[in-house]
């Protein structure tokens, strides 16, 4: 059975680093009269327009576009 070599000279590596949560982004385009749409938001109803196309995949940026479109005429 082969022993495990414990190389010299190598340093123990530090414990990883816990990350920060990331900060909600907000998505650059549907920006109106200071009021901003978050990535989340855009995301979620993308979502839900693919669910409701049923599942059809291949139109995600259309879905994006008309979530960011429906959004900001919330917003404004």
């Amino acid at each position: 059975m082969a022993k495990s070599v414990k190389k010299s000279g190598a340093a123990p590596k530090a414990a990883a680093k816990p990350r920060k949560p990331a900060a909600k982004k907000t998505v650059a385009s549907a920006k109106t009269n200071g009021k901003s749409v978050s990535h989340d938001q855009v995301a979620q109803l993308a979502h839900r327009f693919f669910i409701e196309r049923g599942h059809t995949h291949g139109h995600h940026e259309e879905d994006w576009f008309r979530a960011e479109q429906a959004l900001r005429s919330m917003a404004s």
